[in-house]
Formats: C-alpha cells, structure tokens, sequence
C-alpha cells in the first residue's frame, strides 16, 4: 500500500510538472513575441529619443551662440544636457520592460549617500567646472598656466568634469576641474596683449652704447612689436662673465612666440654684424711665476 502510494504521489507530482511544463511551451511562443515587440519598442525609443537629444542640444548651442555666450559655456551646459537628457531616456526605456522608473528613482535616491562617496572626486570636479564658468579665471581659447601639475597651453575645451588643453609642442592634456578651480592659474590671455622679456649678454670690453642701439634698432624694426608702448634696451645685470642687457616690448598674444624666437634670431644677428662678443661661461687661469731658490 505504501509503494503503491508512494508511487501514485510521484505519478502526480510528475503530472504536475509536465502540465506546468506544456504550460511554459504553450505560452512561450506569447512571451518571445511580446519580448520581441518591447525590444522593437526599445530601440525604436533609442533611435528616435538620440535624434531628439541631438536635435534639442543642436538648437541648444545655436540659440547660445547667438546670445554671444562664451565657449566653454557651451560646451559645459551642452554637456549637462546630454547627461540630463540620456539618462531620462533610460528610465523610458527601462519602463518599457516593465521596470518601475518610480522605484528606479527611489532606488538610485536611496544610493545616492554611497553613490556621492564613491563619486566625491567627480562631484568635485563637477563644482569646479562651475565655479570656472562663474568666476571666469580663464576661457576657451586662452593660453594659462596651471601651478598643480605644471602645465601650460591653450584651453581647447572646458567639460562638466574636466578640461582639456593643447601644449606647445602640440601634446593634448586632461586635467579634472577641481584641481584647476583650486590651484593657481597664470592666464598669458587675460590681456589683449603681451610682453616679450629678453636677456642677452655682451662680454665686459664691448661697447655698452653700440650694443644697446644695435638691439634697440631689432624692437624698432620689428613689424610686430607694438609701436603704442615703448620698447627698451637697458642693462640688467652685471653677471660673473657678461653684462647683460634686457630688451622689452610688446606684441599680440597671438604672435608672442613668433616674435620672440624673431627678435632673438635678429638679435644676434645685428650683434656679429657690430661686431659685439656674446660671451661663453669660462674660466680664465693667471699662473703667476714665483722665484724658485735654488
């Protein structure tokens, strides 16, 4: 009776199974179709919600632009607005599955202590990016000196976490918002214009007077040296083996490096044609003969 009734509990049970087995089969045609339409749904809902992001951030910088906002405004509020704008049509697309984008919501509020621990560094950066925006130490376009990490270039592009800045020598830095909103900032760019510093050493027995104009005759005949701001030719120091002599003047930011690689070419050139030493570091040596007493 036991065996007997032990086997009609499994005859049922495996009865069950196959029913809820058939069941699955029957209903699974149903499901794939209808998981198919939800991803049909949600790609059409991705093609179509990137077309609008496009199109809202396209307009967007046009209607800046004409409002003659700065660059890197821009740049920065066209960046706030993809995030924004993606992240909405996530939560639509989620919907679509049958994710709660209200518990979606709670959820990521809920995480939101832990989520801005994890993320203080970008935070961070993120306020940094609005206090450049805000206070203006430095635009797009402007050539700066940050004193955190050494660089110097000229701001490409001023994002919401980071900014980017080309080198001279044509090298492409990142550096995060943050560090630059609080270090100290050189900006070459600030002002329309810029001063072009130069030292150059004459040896003790040339003639002060004749190197000054032959130098003073290179910032004067230099096109690009402003001619409403006085150039000087001055000495500056008395060094261990040269007077040197310090030529100042002033150009457009754009031009600095042309003219000062310019002027220092033409200057040595006027000074071999004046026939004016520029002194090497050297050291002479007096021997001294003493009377040797045989």
């Amino acid at each position: 009776m036991l065996v007997t009734s032990d086997m009609e509990i499994d005859i049922e049970q495996i009865s069950r199974e196959l029913s809820a087995l058939e069941q699955f089969v029957d209903a699974l045609p149903e499901k794939a179709f209808g998981l198919g339409i939800r991803v049909l749904i949600a790609a059409l809902l991705f093609f179509v919600g990137s077309k609008l992001i496009k199109l809202v951030r396209r307009i967007t910088k046009k209607s800046l632009q004409r409002a003659s906002a700065e660059t890197g405004v821009i740049q920065f509020l066209d960046g706030l607005i993809k995030v924004g704008l993606y992240g909405l049509l996530i939560l639509m697309i989620a919907g679509n599955f049958g994710f709660d984008a209200t518990g979606v919501v709670a959820l990521v509020g809920s995480a939101g202590v832990t989520v801005g621990l994890a993320l203080q560094g970008s935070l961070s950066n993120l306020a940094g990016g609005v206090l450049i925006l805000m206070l203006k130490p430095f635009k797009v376009g402007d050539y700066i000196a940050e004193s955190g990490h050494g660089t110097e270039g000229t701001v490409k592009e001023i994002g919401i976490f980071y900014s980017r800045f080309e080198t001279p020598d044509g090298k492409t830095v990142v550096l995060p918002n943050g560090s630059l909103a609080n270090n100290a900032i050189t900006n070459a760019s600030y002002a329309p214009f810029r001063r072009v510093d130069l030292k150059i050493g004459i040896a003790y027995d040339a003639d002060i007077k004749a190197a000054k104009q032959a130098l003073l005759a290179v910032l004067e005949q230099d096109a690009d040296v402003m001619r409403t701001e006085p150039v000087q030719v001055f000495v500056d120091d008395l060094a261990d083996s040269a007077v040197v002599l310090g030529m100042r003047c002033f150009c457009e930011n754009a031009k600095y490096w042309d003219v000062r690689w310019r002027l220092l070419e033409n200057a040595k050139l006027a000074l071999d044609a004046a026939q004016i030493e520029i002194p090497f570091a050297q050291i002479d040596v007096h021997m001294k003969a003493s009377d040797i007493k045989d």
